[in-house]
């Protein structure tokens, strides 16, 4: 690739002759060249600034003079030999009024075969000039930030370091380029240690110790996934589905975000509110049938949602919060999912059923009696943040100033998917129960879950 930077101070450029630029440079990997827009100047004063027209602060920097300079850098506007093409040549000109400079711009510039770069000094070049030369080639006027500058020197820096090390040969390593920030996997990159192990009380993660590649590389995911969401939560506007780990949906919807048909969404997990009765019952029409087998006839179905889950219910439970807990998962304003825990009133009090009491024998226990996800947000990884808010919540939770013990819950015996669900949060099969839904009784498979309380 050949870069030509065009400055009334060339000797802004001289550290990209430092480091692995330069070293490109010197083997002719990059080829730069840097010119003194002063030497198309043709008085004696070396003029290349005027007055702007129709009055204003400051000085514009000159069209002809800076014509002249660009046309005989890039070579002309057609072939630079007769009959050949000149390939993709770019002009690019850094000011504050330009598209913000991203990495995908750079790897678009990266591509290009010669790229100029023009910088202006004072108010900036007279607008004539970008108009020229794009009639013939492409011109790209940049920014690299919401600030101003003196001039755009740094910017021009910024672009050809930008550049220049996505050029083959320039890094050493061209993994680096797959884990950076803003690269291919779309988020900022991960923190990063190195010896001694210990520093000023401070110790690298037990983890890159280990040798475990796989877990090494999960823990990177997830630092770069929690830096990406609370320093640039915008860049998951941009991530598409396939780049997103079921691992990764869970850890994003813990950390406020969640992944849906219509794109990323603001998460937060909270208690239900008073007036949220209707819309909870609603909700729960809506997904209690997603768990009931195929074979339970429809009028069973509805029955249970008219004794347990009508407005009036979700009123009793909401108003009722020494006996039951309801959170929910807002996403951008509207309910996704919610659970609902039923809680003991009295220490040794036990499960409403004796099948159950049979098998789940500390106290005192809660029940996770429901915890349900509409189907546009599956996959989003909001029922394992649901789950996990869930948890924590009953684990602060005290009956008569003693911590609960534990949690148990019921699903039907044949769904493998909630079996392995709630397995993978740490609950374990402790025996089975008879549940009655409309006219039908079914076999669910009840599971118990211990609960630490966290240190006061």
């Amino acid at each position: 690739m050949r870069i030509d930077v065009v400055s009334i101070f060339p000797e802004y450029f001289e550290p990209l002759r430092l480091s692995l630029l330069g070293r490109a440079i010197a083997d002719g990997t990059l080829q730069l060249s840097v010119h003194d827009l002063r030497d198309w100047t043709t008085d004696r004063h070396r003029t290349v600034d005027d007055t702007p027209l129709g009055g204003g602060a400051g000085m514009v920097m000159k069209p002809d003079v800076w014509g002249r300079a660009l046309e005989d850098v890039l070579g002309g506007h057609e072939s630079t030999a007769a009959g050949a093409r000149p390939g993709r040549r770019v002009l690019a000109i850094p000011t504050p009024a330009g598209t913000p400079l991203t990495q995908r711009l750079v790897e678009d510039l990266a591509a290009a075969d010669h790229l100029v770069i023009a910088c202006g000094r004072y108010e900036g070049i007279d607008a004539r000039v970008a108009e020229h030369f794009a009639r013939h080639i492409e011109v790209v006027e940049y920014s690299i930030g919401d600030y101003v500058l003196n001039g755009g020197e740094a910017a021009a820096l910024v672009l050809v370091e930008a550049v220049g090390r996505l050029q083959e040969g320039v890094l050493g390593n061209p993994e680096s380029l797959a884990e950076e920030s803003h690269g291919a996997a779309g988020l900022l990159e991960y923190p990063v240690y190195t010896r001694p192990v210990s520093w000023q009380g401070l110790t690298v993660p037990d983890v890159l110790l280990s040798g475990h590649h796989a877990r090494i590389a999960r823990w990177r995911r997830d630092r770069a996934l929690e830096r990406t969401a609370h320093r640039r939560p915008d860049m998951f506007t941009r991530l598409r589905g396939d780049q997103l780990t079921w691992e990764d949906r869970e850890v994003l919807a813990r950390l406020g975000w969640a992944r849906t048909p219509a794109g990323p969404r603001r998460l937060v997990l909270r208690e239900g509110r008073a007036e949220e009765a209707a819309a909870l019952s609603r909700l729960a029409a809506e997904t209690f049938p997603m768990a009931c087998p195929e074979r339970m006839p429809a009028e069973d179905i509805e029955a249970f949602i008219r004794a347990n889950l009508s407005p009036g219910r979700f009123s009793d439970y909401l108003g009722d919060g020494d006996r039951y807990l309801i959170l929910v998962a807002d996403l951008a304003g509207d309910l996704a999912g919610y659970t609902l825990s039923v809680l003991p009133r009295t220490v040794d009090e036990p499960p409403y059923a004796e099948d159950v009491a049979a098998v789940v024998p500390i106290r005192p226990v809660a029940e996770l009696s429901k915890i349900y996800v509409r189907a546009s947000a599956h996959g989003s990884g909001v029922s394992q943040a649901l789950l996990d808010a869930t948890l924590d919540a009953l684990a602060r939770r005290t009956v008569l100033g003693v911590p609960l013990a534990g949690v148990w819950l019921g699903t039907n015996a044949r769904n493998r998917r909630a079996r392995a669900f709630y397995e993978r949060a740490g609950f374990t099969l402790v025996g089975g129960r008879r549940f009655q839904v409309g006219g039908r009784v079914e076999d669910d498979a009840v599971f118990l879950r211990a609960l630490v309380a966290p240190p006061s």
